[in-house]
């Protein structure tokens, strides 16, 4: 009865396929798997649960995946010099739940980045973080909307008494200051929490600020912006043993029950990827970053942070008011296949949410794709050829993009049979 719907939603599918590897992505959220951590979404794990640590899971059948786990988490203490790991969040809003729900009551107050000034929308009140206090306060800001102002924020931190302050944003371009806010925080007993969601790929890859070593309690991600692994979330911290027992209850039960096995395996093997190729990759997205928001200048565009040096991380931010906005802009780009999000930016009224100013590129996925500084530099063409000559520039771009389909910093050159003929002798 429902063939023919089976088979329109496989069209789709196969669509979808098709028509990304035509598009230069430029989402500062995502990323692309290798073909070869790609490829084992499927594997048996798809079916199975397990809830708990390895060893003392709710359900039996799991030694492969406790193994998988316990080899995750060593590997990720190891690419952030922690003791502490934690990778059965789903998502990162997923890790910040955990976090909160164990840290912050109903009257604590918590300072974290107002939406225009970049903070993501689970450190807010319509978030995750407004689902254990409503008392939330926005970090002042220096002139330019891109840094903090450290002596307004340690007055804040001395008068309003937070518990905890989050740092971390969804437009972000500049390190943050924890190593400025550790002895005041520690003098008033403040915890710092980092969201390191946007940026984990370039702290693993050496390239960015180390939070852990810098101070902060814990850091809460993502997994699948720069750093190129799966969709989930993870905890990192060096907190006393006892403390973080918390998180790991905040983790399981308190925010998660099975925690998607398959997507824990390709982590797994992505991380892998990371420890091998992330320096590199990290230190190729940052200078792609730097040539994008120089040619955008160059070309006439309002990039934001000029002062500054634009960017120190996988995204540029560009002020586009003056070409309809960032919601024009971006379908206009949208329809000729170049793929970013319209964006606030930090002068402008919460208001304006629907219809920013800004847009927000990100670099990692099409460095992933193997572009270096030069084809930057001709993706900042394209889109001045579009928003502003107003000229169709898709053929252009799907001829740019054909170049590019092989998925670098990666395993994919691995034969695909190794693992079955290491299992086969081992079983042997």
């Amino acid at each position: 009865m429902y063939e023919q719907e089976f088979v329109e939603t496989q069209k789709l599918i196969e669509g979808q396929n098709q028509w990304r590897l035509r598009t230069i992505n430029l989402i500062a959220s995502e990323n692309v798997l290798s073909k070869k951590v790609r490829s084992w979404a499927g594997s048996d794990f798809a079916h199975r649960y397990a809830e708990g640590h390895p060893g003392e899971r709710y359900y039996r059948g799991t030694t492969f995946i406790d193994e998988i786990e316990n080899k995750l988490k060593a590997n990720l203490k190891i690419l952030f010099n922690c003791n502490h790991t934690e990778v059965r969040p789903i998502s990162g809003t997923n890790a910040n739940e955990a976090v909160f729900s164990k840290l912050v009551n109903r009257e604590d107050v918590v300072m974290a980045n107002s939406t225009p000034g970049g903070g993501h929308i689970s450190h807010h009140r319509m978030g995750s973080l407004g689902k254990f206090t409503k008392n939330i306060i926005d970090f002042p800001l220096t002139p330019d909307g891109y840094h903090i102002d450290l002596d307004k924020t340690k007055f804040l931190i001395k008068s309003a008494k937070p518990k905890l302050i989050v740092l971390g944003k969804s437009l972000f371009l500049f390190p943050e200051p924890v190593r400025e806010l550790v002895e005041i925080c520690a003098e008033n007993k403040v915890k710092i929490i980092y969201d390191a969601a946007h940026v984990l790929g370039l702290i693993a890859g050496k390239q960015f600020q180390d939070p852990l070593a810098e101070g902060a309690l814990l850091v809460t991600a993502s997994t699948h912006k720069t750093f190129f692994g799966s969709q989930r979330g993870v905890i990192l911290s060096n907190m006393d043993t006892e403390e973080w027992r918390k998180i790991d209850r905040g983790a399981f039960p308190g925010s998660s029950s099975n925690h998607h096995l398959h997507t824990l395996a390709q982590l797994a093997l992505a991380t892998h990827e990371m420890m091998e190729f992330g320096q590199q990759y990290a230190a190729d997205v940052c200078a792609n970053a730097k040539a994008m928001a120089a040619a955008l200048d160059r070309l006439g565009f309002k990039v934001e942070a000029k002062e500054f040096g634009f960017t120190e991380s996988h995204q540029v931010a560009v002020n586009v008011s003056n070409l309809g906005g960032g919601e024009r802009v971006s379908k206009t780009l949208e329809m000729n296949d170049i793929i970013l999000n319209m964006n606030m930016l930090p002068h402008e009224p919460l208001r304006n949410h629907d219809h920013p100013d800004g847009i927000r590129i990100g670099v990692q996925e099409m460095t992933r794709f193997g572009m270096k500084q030069a084809e930057m530099e001709r993706i900042a063409e394209l889109i001045k050829e579009c928003v502003i000559d107003n000229k169709s520039v898709k053929d252009e771009v799907n001829r740019f993009r054909r170049d590019y389909q092989d998925v670098k910093y990666s395993y994919d050159n691995l034969p695909d049979d190794m693992a079955k003929k290491t299992f086969s002798k081992a079983k042997k």
